[in-house]
């Protein structure tokens, strides 16, 4: 981390320059966490899938001038981003950039820039930006070293917005690089959006990190959905931590695909925090090659009467390795919650490993809570019964996968993504997806 840490000092006042208060204030604390907390190696404990030390070791560039990169926005969509009715943001690199959709007001909705929101709404910024967010975390205190900007959405009052507001974060660097992304989302009482999150590389070989760091407010009444689709190159490495905040009655649901990559870190934190709320998390990873993805999750249950349900399936193929570790809480005097947590996994390949460790602690009485885990292969009855009707062997191992699915897409909220999300999987499953050394889009463009 003393790379980070050196740029950090020799640029300061660059760091600082235009960057709202809000988030320069918190840079004190977080320069003395990087300095002061190291990153967990792989191996450090059991279920320890990925080496952050290590990921974090490559000498990666940050775009600290604030340079406009193109983003080739077409080449993403041609590549299988979903291509849906939004409000449509591109983040290239770590710059956000409004297309013309997301330029159409949308009423009661405000989508900006953190640096545009300092100007606009800075008590907004003051209020909520790191207050989610656990700044003890050393991903969480790099990310806000080193972040200049990142992206608002503000639901107001009682406003169901009017389409999906989709975040295409695009990796197309040259030379190794670290793209530093922020989002807040705040979803005021009774108001309702629906988030569609792309990350998408478009270099091949290259090797780029994005390191992220959202923070979402469910107030009383809230309705969020979010769904966090990566598509990336097997030189990509991800790290991401999502914090949520829910209020009384809020209803909140959180899907992270995983479609391809190299390597990939999610963590997501929920701090349920008045009665009668809703959580719903999704996963779904299809890991193959020497692919890795490490999924962890928490829910705190701080007030009772309140429901969470949790999934996570992934399959793995080749060499690929899968990470999940799940943990909910229930605190004192929180009566009548109802927590489920599963993690389902299917090894298609005996070189594919899988670390799980779901986990409850409960320090209340009268809750119905549950966990659990299994890890097999594709069944050898049903792949014999498929090929003795004519069904050749790699088409019934992909109608096995796609069916190990299934309930996971069919939870998806959102009627036009949850059909697309079909067509990609089995895109996926069928190695269509993701193919960017072959794409005729791409090879028209020179690598440098």
């Amino acid at each position: 981390m003393q790379q980070y840490i050196d740029l950090y000092n020799e640029h300061r006042e660059r760091f600082h320059s235009g960057a709202p208060a809000a988030l320069n204030a918190l840079r004190g604390r977080a320069l003395e966490v990087v300095a002061s907390t190291p990153l967990p190696p792989r191996g450090s404990e059991d279920h320890e899938a990925i080496d952050l030390a290590e990921v974090f070791a490559t000498d990666y560039g940050i775009n600290v001038n604030r340079l406009n990169i193109d983003p080739r926005l077409a080449e993403s969509f041609h590549c299988d981003v979903p291509n849906l009715s939004t409000a449509l943001w591109c983040v290239a690199g770590d710059v956000p950039m409004p297309t013309g959709t997301a330029l159409r007001p949308l009423p009661g909705v405000d989508v900006m820039t953190l640096r545009q929101a300092a100007a606009r709404c800075p008590e907004l910024l003051e209020k909520y930006l790191g207050r989610a967010a656990d700044i003890g975390q050393p991903v969480v205190a790099l990310n806000t070293l080193l972040a200049q900007d990142g992206l608002l959405i503000h639901v107001h009052e009682g406003v169901d917005c009017a389409k999906p507001i989709q975040i295409v974060n695009i990796l197309n660097a040259t030379a190794p690089m670290m793209a530093v992304r922020r989002l807040l989302v705040i979803a005021d009482s009774r108001a309702a959006v629906k988030l569609l999150l792309c990350d998408h590389t478009q270099r091949d070989g290259v090797p780029l990190l994005s390191l992220q760091v959202t923070e979402v407010f469910a107030r009383q009444g809230a309705r969020v959905d979010i769904y966090d689709l990566e598509e990336a190159t097997p030189a990509t490495r991800r790290v991401n931590a999502t914090f949520v905040s829910q209020q009384a009655d809020s209803n909140v649901l959180v899907d992270t695909i995983t479609l391809s990559g190299g390597t990939t870190r999610n963590e997501l934190t929920v701090d349920v925090n008045g009665a009668g709320a809703e959580t719903h998390l999704l996963g779904m990873a299809i890991a193959g090659g020497t692919q890795t993805v490490d999924n962890r999750t928490l829910i705190r249950h701080h007030a009772p009467r309140c429901d969470s349900n949790e999934m996570y399936k992934y399959v793995l193929d080749d060499n690929a390795i899968g990470g999940f570790e799940g943990r909910i809480r229930v605190d004192e005097d929180c009566p009548r919650v109802e927590a489920y947590q599963g993690n389902r996994n299917l090894l298609a390949a005996k070189t594919a490993r899988m670390h799980t460790k779901p986990q409850l602690e409960i320090y209340t009485d009268d809750v119905r809570c549950s966990h659990g885990t299994t890890i097999g292969q594709l069944d050898d009855d049903a792949l014999f019964y498929m090929r003795s009707r004519g069904i050749p062997r790699d088409t019934a191992r992909t109608i096995l996968m796609q069916a190990f699915m299934a309930d996971v897409i069919d939870a998806v909220r959102l009627d036009v993504l949850r059909d697309r999300l079909r067509h990609l999987v089995d895109k996926r499953f069928t190695g269509q997806l993701a193919s960017c050394a072959n794409c005729p889009v791409k090879s028209s463009h020179p690598r440098d």
